[in-house]
């Protein structure tokens, strides 16, 4: 019985502890609400600002579909092909898709 009231107050204190870290994480009157707001997320551009910008046209997303899909198949004749006889060789192929640096 003793056992029992004991693991029932750790209970409660856990969760009245986890009660006030809750409410003190999202107190929206606290003070270093004018620090959070100094702290801006870095722009979009900022790694890359040195980096000159590629002017290419918007691709449909049709497009890059079928290029992915074009891609998937070329990988799975490749994996079908090293299945059908495993060699070394075979492994080390390089790819035919473009996608591939």
């Amino acid at each position: 019985m003793e056992m029992l009231l004991m693991a029932i107050a750790m209970t409660l204190m856990g969760i009245v502890v986890s009660g006030v870290l809750f409410a003190a994480a999202t107190n929206e009157d606290s003070p270093a609400e004018g620090a959070a707001e100094a702290l801006q997320p870095a722009s979009s551009e900022f790694f890359a600002e040195g980096r000159p910008r590629l002017a290419s046209p918007p691709v449909s997303v049709e497009v890059l579909l079928l290029q992915i899909e074009g891609h998937v198949r070329m990988e799975q004749a490749a994996a079908e092909s090293f299945h059908a006889s495993p060699t070394v060789e075979a492994l080390h192929t390089p790819t035919l898709s473009p996608l591939v640096h």
